[in-house]
């Protein structure tokens, strides 16, 4: 699945049906190179569901067993998050300083949050040689 497609998408709650936010931004953790948290667009309560705390991640909606599982980021998704630390649209540079192009969209595992890939103009980068993401760059392993 790409960031592109499931942007925006609902998060339903399975014990009541109701719509309990939309997805607005992802937090990945380079280290772990993964999704790790969801940032929603939501009226009340927490703006954050842990990736943990998902129960699927749909064609059409993201599940959750229930609205208290959206919470206020913990310091370390804060850490994570913001404009300085989105893939998508930032220059990407090996380690060895050279520059490949551009995030256009990422690619991630719906099942588990792992990046698969990072997708450029000049081509796929796999998820695994994601190193670092910092305000200026997204940085890989050389192939």
């Amino acid at each position: 699945m790409r960031f592109s497609e499931a942007a925006g998408r609902q998060v339903v709650c399975t014990s009541t049906a109701d719509t309990v936010g939309r997805v607005d931004e992802f937090v990945v953790d380079p280290r772990r190179r993964a999704v790790v948290a969801l940032s929603l667009k939501r009226t009340g309560g927490g703006d954050t569901l842990l990736w943990t705390d998902i129960v699927a991640f749909g064609a059409d909606a993201v599940t959750v067993t229930g609205a208290e599982k959206i919470v206020d980021a913990a310091p370390a998704i804060v850490a994570l998050s913001g404009k300085e630390h989105r893939l998508v649209g930032k220059r990407v540079l090996t380690a060895a300083g050279d520059d490949i192009g551009a995030v256009d969209d990422v690619e991630f595992d719906a099942d588990t949050g792992t990046i698969t890939s990072l997708l450029l103009p000049a081509g796929d980068v796999a998820g695994a040689r994601l190193i670092g993401v910092g305000s200026y760059a997204v940085v890989v392993r050389p192939k």
